[in-house]
């Protein structure tokens, strides 16, 4: 069970997750920590080389995937994600084989070697169900069920929690910096949260439709996802008007394009910048944080939450 409050704004309760681990929203930030199982991970923190063509079984980044995650739990972590395709401006789609071949091999392995709940990072309704049976416990859609509708009837078969996303990525509007990486541009909204709360409450009226409780939906608005630079800043900025949709609210603004064009930094040398936007995120309601330097954001977490709750 999960109880839920988070100012005056209403989370719905009893999201159940596994290992028995009880979630309060508004009582505390939970940190999710990023596990990618990718070559080409935006914030080069990748476990598979470059240079690898293909995946074969028992490859050593699947170990050093599993280590990630041991120690992340180590960390603070509440929730490890795990990813096998890069969703960064300009990335290359991965084929259903390819990932469930890097994914699911360290799902198994994690499920035995942590205690916190697993959420897989992906679209594609195979690879939710066949996360799900290696002992993931939350699926982490971004592009809310539109991309292949069948894993909201996988989420709602199996009574998992989803996270559903906002996200108007389009390649045409992405844009390639060798120094900062990719990032969005030419994206219009004529009112930004107002679109992002109208499209998420969509999602999450064809996710009840298809079965999916109300209690087991997490919202997140997809900074860096078909926004721009200051679109995302203005998302940080008035997160706050996600509140009444009433769904807990996970942000993923870690080592993000954003902060490296403002700050005019690379990813490597984004902490400093991620440790302020998750801060004012957590000051403006966020219930979960995806990050990639949990420990870091896990001491800010404690602290923002101690002046915020």
């Amino acid at each position: 069970m999960i109880s839920s409050k988070q100012s005056t704004h209403k989370r719905e309760a009893g999201l159940p997750v596994s290992n028995g681990v009880n979630f309060e929203w508004g009582k505390k930030t939970y940190v999710m920590g990023i596990v990618n199982v990718t070559p080409d991970s935006f914030s080069g923190d990748g476990v598979i080389p470059r240079t690898t063509l293909g995946v074969s079984k028992g490859s050593p980044w699947i170990e050093a995937a599993v280590q990630i995650g041991v120690q992340m739990e180590k960390e603070g972590a509440d929730i490890l994600d795990v990813g096998g395709e890069s969703t960064r401006p300009g990335s290359t789609p991965v084929s259903l084989e390819d990932e469930l071949a890097r994914v699911i091999p360290v799902i198994q392995r994690l499920a035995k070697e942590v205690t916190i709940p697993i959420s897989v990072d992906t679209y594609k309704a195979d690879v939710a169900r066949q996360a799900i049976e290696a002992g993931a416990s939350i699926i982490n859609d971004v592009w809310g069920g539109r991309m292949d509708p069948v894993i909201l009837a996988i989420a709602a078969k199996t009574g998992m929690p989803i996270i559903l996303m906002h996200n108007r990525s389009k390649p045409a509007n992405a844009a390639q910096s060798e120094r900062l990486g990719g990032r969005y541009i030419g994206v219009e909204y004529k009112d930004l949260m107002g679109e992002i709360k109208t499209e998420l409450q969509e999602q999450i009226e064809v996710a009840l439709a298809a079965g999916i409780t109300k209690e087991h939906i997490i919202i997140d608005p997809g900074i860096g996802f078909g926004k721009t630079v200051e679109q995302n800043l203005q998302i940080v900025k008035h997160l706050d008007a996600l509140l009444d949709i009433g769904c807990p609210i996970l942000v993923g603004p870690s080592r993000k394009s954003f902060v490296g064009y403002t700050l005019d930094l690379p990813s490597s040398e984004r902490l400093e910048g991620t440790l302020a936007a998750v801060t004012l995120c957590i000051q403006k309601g966020a219930d979960i944080v995806r990050v990639h330097d949990v420990l870091e954001v896990k001491r800010a977490a404690i602290l923002a939450d101690a002046v915020v709750r």
